[in-house]
């Protein structure tokens, strides 16, 4: 089995917000605890509600902020602030806004080589133009593309330069921060489509941050279901979509739409409010919602436990 690219052990991520004057400051718990490791060629998808810590868990993996603990090692290198302009040559992120991602007074050849420009400084000018053109072709546009301005193009045709932008520095690594949800239904396959592809050729890891379980049914490999900050299941795809054993994974699931009409279907209506990320409960921080909790679940956070299907519940289902 080949190393992993990313490896992650006991990542957290604290922000302190300070109070008014009658108040007192405040911890939000926005990433607690978190492991996994990215395979080369494999996709890993983070899944859950708004809140949960899947974008926190994004910026922290593309070194857009430091963990507040735990180890992050990137193709074999512990990533400490001084290592960050090193690895970021290894790891680039595609945002989820292909409208607001790209600066608007700069031509598609310009937004390309800028990468380029501040990471390859020794770089000539006609390799920077060569390299930039390549990855017009690469995700699928055309040539005369190169000296266009992005309101000129659709939204799928914007998130295909933001792709090439990513691709500039040949990275091992692509965060995709919900690179579809943005994008009319038509199109979100051809840019699936074209993820698809480049991962193939190029032997890419991805970071798959997504709240559309019907999309990261067809495109990841692995799942990590995440609830306040804390991984509660992390499966394989298929596991987690045939036999979910966390509750919150259940509950998830059962929103997903299904294109079989006679299939038999259970909406699950989670009751009670999602607990604050500043006050997040003693115990499982799903059990002020969960069906099946116990005094014992309100006591103390469980871990993740068992072998390739780990579950993160004292009462996980069959």
């Amino acid at each position: 089995m080949t190393a992993p690219i990313v490896q992650a052990i006991a990542l957290a991520r604290h922000y302190e917000v300070k109070g008014g004057l009658l108040s007192k400051s405040a911890t939000v718990k926005a990433l607690s605890g978190v492991d996994f490791a990215m395979q080369p060629g494999k996709t890993l998808a983070i899944v859950g509600e708004s809140g949960c810590g899947k974008s926190t868990l994004a910026r922290v993996v593309t070194m857009i902020e430091e963990p507040t603990s735990g180890t992050l090692s990137i193709d074999g290198v512990d990533i400490t602030p001084s290592k960050w302009a090193q690895m970021r040559d290894t790891v680039q992120i595609v945002f989820q806004d292909p409208y607001g991602s790209l600066n608007p007074r700069q031509r598609i050849g310009q937004i390309l080589q800028e990468p380029l420009i501040i990471n390859r400084p020794d770089m000539s000018a006609a390799d920077r133009e060569a390299r930039a053109r390549e990855m017009i072709d690469l995700v699928g546009l055309r040539s005369e593309h190169y000296d266009r301005y992005p309101h000129m193009f659709s939204g799928g045709q914007r998130q295909r330069i933001a792709i090439a932008r990513a691709l500039m520095l040949n990275p091992k690594v692509l965060v995709l921060d919900e690179p579809v949800s943005a994008l009319d239904v038509s199109i979100q396959s051809q840019i699936l489509n074209l993820l698809v592809e480049l991962q193939e050729r190029l032997n890419l890891a991805y970071l798959f941050i997504s709240h559309d379980l019907s999309v990261v049914k067809h495109f990841a490999d692995d799942v990590i279901v995440m609830y306040l900050g804390r991984a509660v299941e992390h499966a394989t795809k298929d596991q987690l979509f045939a036999a979910p054993r966390h509750p919150y994974s259940k509950a998830l699931l059962s929103t997903t739409p299904r294109a079989d009409p006679e299939a038999r279907k259970e909406r699950i209506k989670l009751e009670g409010e999602l607990p604050s990320p500043m006050n997040i409960p003693k115990g499982c921080a799903f059990a002020q919602r969960c069906w099946l909790a116990t005094d014992e679940c309100r006591a103390a956070p469980p871990e993740l436990s068992g072998e390739a299907h780990r579950v993160a519940c004292l009462h996980p289902l069959d």
